[in-house]
């Protein structure tokens, strides 16, 4: 072996690799985030990681949900295998919680509540491997409990991490809707910390795999089985040579995956943020070596793929793919059935959930801002590099004082995170934001009788 190959081999092998990953949402049709992040750790376990330097963090609700065709089985793509099997519980239902995600990244094993108490106790020549999936929205990523988790304490949390010196480089793949708002104008440079993200600061990121769709799931599936970007950069994983792959290849072959082959039909922007440099970084540092693929040459990158009818899919926008299970669920349900009773009603109630939260959020905006210009000052979005808002105290508040009048945002309503962020940015006092919230949701058939008091605790 050369000797700079040596060289190489020997930079990999000192210290030691970690990961985190989180399935941030819950429910039956949230298939997929589970799907995913079970996905990522058996590529992790073939990799050569070890249970102890991988921390799971998901709710658990869906390999034994009764609407699982297979109890106990997980797949993340049409006719794949098990991916649930042997994947570490070690933060699952309520122990899903923001504190406890920054304490394992911290390595606070003191902060921890509940659960295996694991967390990234790492060093300097250590590497770091962070991976989330779920919904989200401009500077905001969902979380099965209250509160969600917001840009600013991720980025606060990173920039600890960092300045504690327990790790070398750290990589984050982010799959989420807005996912770019999460480190634009945020993360700086010089953090040793790399992030591709699924989609950029004002689009959605997509389901895939989904009912209806090509390819499509199993027909016992009601549900999508994975998420565009993640699958592309797993699918991608599990075919290379990881010691020959690096950062900057997985980024080009993910970006034109996830964007349809550069058509950006069904999909949408992958991103970079941080230290872009690191990107030429082998994977084998962050994600190990699975030996079954050393024979594998460097790939090949799609620089000037062409779209033909044959390799262009379809995808569901993210926070579409509820709609997308409700709808096949109760379609597919037998006629005066119990099942096909309670699938419309599920359908029926997320929508009117859906216009309750789109038409509040309209309204506070005219009594804000005046009815030509309430829709306008809402959707504003600053030009790219700038960071969503001044003060995320204030956007925080901003949400708890809709919520109290109008109920929870839920993972559809924090598409509506900017039109709060703009509130903040216009200098508005949240005591006009609590007089207008309540205005709207006291006149509203679907306000707050229905979708307050919030019992599961506020969102910020």
């Amino acid at each position: 072996m050369p000797t700079d190959e040596v060289e190489k081999e020997d930079e990999t092998n000192k210290g030691t690799r970690w990961a985190v990953l989180i399935a941030g949402s819950a429910g039956y049709w949230n298939y997929r985030h589970q799907a995913d992040v079970c996905h990522a750790y058996q590529i992790l376990k073939r990799g050569g990681l070890k249970d102890e330097n991988i921390v799971v963090f998901m709710y658990d609700d869906i390999a034994f949900n009764t609407e699982n065709p297979y109890p106990g089985k997980i797949i993340n793509k049409p006719d794949g295998p098990d991916v649930y099997q042997g994947v570490p519980k070690d933060y699952t239902g309520s122990e899903v919680t923001v504190s406890n995600l920054f304490a394992a990244i911290l390595g606070d094993k003191e902060a921890i509540k509940g659960g295996s108490g694991k967390v990234v106790d790492s060093g300097p020549d250590d590497h770091i491997f962070i991976y989330y999936t779920d919904h989200g929205g401009p500077g905001v990523l969902g979380m099965p409990t209250s509160p969600n988790l917001y840009a600013d304490d991720l980025v606060d949390t990173l920039k600890k991490k960092a300045a504690a010196g327990t790790f070398k480089e750290l990589v984050i793949y982010l799959e989420a809707c807005e996912s770019g708002s999460i480190f634009e104008g945020l993360l700086p440079e010089g953090l040793n910390i790399y992030v591709t993200t699924a989609s950029n600061a004002e689009e959605s990121s997509w389901g895939t795999y989904c009912p209806g769709m090509y390819p499509p799931p199993p027909p016992e599936y009601e549900t999508c089985l994975g998420d565009l970007y993640s699958v592309a950069w797993m699918e991608d994983t599990e075919v290379e040579n990881l010691k020959q792959e690096t950062l900057e290849d997985q980024y080009v072959i993910v970006k034109s995956r996830t964007s349809n082959h550069n058509t950006y039909r069904t999909g949408s922007h992958v991103m970079q943020y941080g230290d872009i440099k690191i990107d030429v970084e082998e994977l084998e540092r962050f994600l190990g070596f699975d030996p079954t693929n050393e024979n594998v040459t460097k790939p090949e990158l799609p620089e000037l793929f062409s779209a033909t009818p044959n390799n262009i899919l379809t995808h569901v926008e993210q926070r579409e793919a509820d709609l997308v299970h409700f709808w096949h669920k109760y379609h597919r349900a037998a006629p005066g059935s119990v099942r096909k009773a309670n699938a419309g009603v599920e359908l029926v109630n997320t929508l009117a959930h859906r216009a309750h939260l789109d038409n509040s959020v309209k309204r506070i905006g005219e009594l804000l801002f005046g009815f030509e210009n309430g829709v306008e000052k809402l959707t504003t979005v600053r030009p790219a590099g700038q960071v969503l808002v001044d003060d995320w105290a204030c956007l925080k508040s901003m949400v708890r004082t809709f919520e109290r009048s109008c109920g929870p945002l839920t993972q559809y309503g924090m598409k509506h995170m900017r039109a709060f962020a703009n509130i903040c940015n216009s200098g508005l006092d949240v005591t006009k934001m609590a007089t207008a919230a309540s205005e709207t949701c006291t006149e509203s058939v679907l306000g707050s009788a229905i979708w307050a008091p919030v019992t599961s605790g506020f969102s910020a």
